[in-house]
């Protein structure tokens, strides 16, 4: 070879070379990481980590290595805002995973939707965050979490179907996923001909329940159904062992909080919620999951503070990898492309998704997917030996279900 060429090829590799290393795919991260919405935040980021190290180490994505970026909102709305503007102007992200807290992702995902770049939500529940731009011709917003609108039925069903209760109380917090579950526990009650006795409110921060309870117990209440976070909800279970007044207690999947189960000891047990993934190793995806978030961040007692956040945000980081793949870009339009019509099943901790998305049905979750856990010996269980025994069965999303309602 002459001098010449070869020092042109050297050139090049060496281009090429620094190219690799300085054009990395920068995701945003977006989470509670300190704070009473934490145990879920930090599970989410660290199950997003886990799924981002193996992509990486594998090769990485379009020969180009996954960067995260990642910012603590501090489940505060205006922070979230800031972190938007922020990941869009300065860091350049190609898209975003995250959101914990459905007041968060409403104030924040619009500055994605208009900058065309597709946000993930891995764990915010509220009903209407994919179906804010419906309006417009095109929506940028996807999850892979179970909303509201499928949760707040299966709660119901458990209380009132299942187990026979006939008078429910409902206590849900302040912020907008409490006053739109509470609205959507309402709206399932009244379809089976229920009405709760009482509805009652609590701030984020509140240690006494006692004013609460004394209502719900004074109208007869045999149930209590919660829309809340972890350390209230351990409140709730408190005031109750105070009182010496204890009915049991379904809620929304955020009981299986580290913080509801560690706050509450003895008396939050029993409590039941609606869990996409239990930390149990049905399958073999489910195990190998579970062996490395365990070996690589070693949390307390061998259990993820919320194995939901954890699985979801593992998963929805294969989710836009695949999607990019497809794409062959990072270009935002072309991701949101791919992921409405992806075309090879992502192998995933929840479930296999299977065409997870359409240009009209931005829910990766059905129905038929979650199970009901139980806070059983300081940790969540399934509550039914049934869905423990089909467990290994992974249950794919139902294609003939409606989309998540508008709200």
């Amino acid at each position: 070879m002459k001098l010449a060429t070869r020092v042109t090829a050297i050139a090049l590799a060496c281009t090429a070379a620094t190219a690799f290393a300085a054009d990395p795919i920068k995701i945003g991260v977006d989470g509670p990481f300190t704070g009473g919405s934490s145990s879920m935040g930090v599970s989410m980021r660290d199950g997003v980590r886990l799924a981002t190290d193996e992509i990486n180490k594998a090769g990485g994505v379009l020969g180009r290595q996954i960067q995260l970026v990642e910012r603590d909102d501090e489940a505060k709305n205006e922070r979230g805002v800031q972190i938007a503007q922020e990941l869009i102007s300065k860091e350049k992200v190609v898209a975003v995973v995250g959101y914990i807290n459905t007041g968060v992702g409403l104030a924040s995902e619009r500055f994605f939707q208009d900058a065309k770049i597709p946000v993930m939500n891995n764990v915010a529940t509220g009903s209407i965050l994919t179906h804010q731009f419906d309006s417009q011709p095109e929506n940028y917003i996807f999850r892979n979490a179970a909303h509201d609108s499928i949760q707040a039925p299966m709660i119901v069903d458990e209380a009132i179907t299942h187990r026979g209760f006939k008078k429910p109380a409902i206590m849900a917090d302040s912020t907008n996923y409490g006053q739109l579950g509470r609205k959507d526990l309402v709206k399932a009650l009244e379809a089976k001909g229920v009405k709760p006795v009482t509805e009652e409110k609590f701030n984020i921060g509140d240690v006494d329940m006692t004013a609460q309870l004394l209502k719900a117990k004074e109208a007869g209440a045999d149930v209590v159904l919660t829309y809340g976070i972890g350390p209230e909800l351990a409140q709730i279970a408190n005031g109750m062992t105070k009182l010496g007044w204890k009915v049991p207690i379904v809620g929304s999947w955020t009981l299986s909080m580290a913080n509801y189960i560690d706050n509450a000891g003895p008396g939050g047990e029993g409590a039941r919620m609606p869990q996409t993934f239990v930390q149990e190793p049905t399958t073999p995806k489910r195990q190998s999951f579970i062996i490395s978030y365990l070996k690589t961040f070693n949390p307390k007692n061998a259990r993820m503070d919320s194995p939901v956040s954890a699985a979801q945000g593992y998963d929805s980081v294969y989710l836009l990898a695949a999607a990019i793949k497809q794409a062959g870009s990072t270009d935002g339009p072309k991701i949101k492309a791919a992921l409405e019509d992806l075309k090879t099943p992502v192998d995933g901790v929840v479930t296999t998704y299977n065409h997870p998305f359409t240009k009209t049905d931005h829910e990766a979750i059905t129905a038929n997917i979650p199970v009901f856990g139980e806070v059983k010996g300081n940790r969540v269980v399934y509550a039914y030996a049934d869905d423990f025994k089909k467990a290994s069965q992974v249950q794919l999303k139902d294609t003939s279900a409606k989309v998540g309602a508008k709200k």
